[in-house]
């Protein structure tokens, strides 16, 4: 991803207190989050290795 330049909302003080982004970037980073907390479920999962998911998806017919 690239670098995010926010545009920032100011209250009287010149205090932040929102950030505008490009929607492409927002859908971006809701996606990253999607992901790392799918991750951080399964994490205690056992894993496999990778011909052992070879083999899967060869005998279930998508390889």
């Amino acid at each position: 991803m690239e670098r995010i330049n926010p545009q920032f909302i100011v209250d009287r003080e010149g205090k932040k207190t929102a950030a505008v982004i490009p929607i492409e970037e927002y859908e971006e980073l809701i996606e990253d989050l999607h992901d790392l907390a799918i991750i951080a479920e399964r994490r205690d999962e056992a894993s496999i290795t990778f011909d052992e998911l070879k083999e899967t998806l060869r005998n279930d017919g998508l390889l």
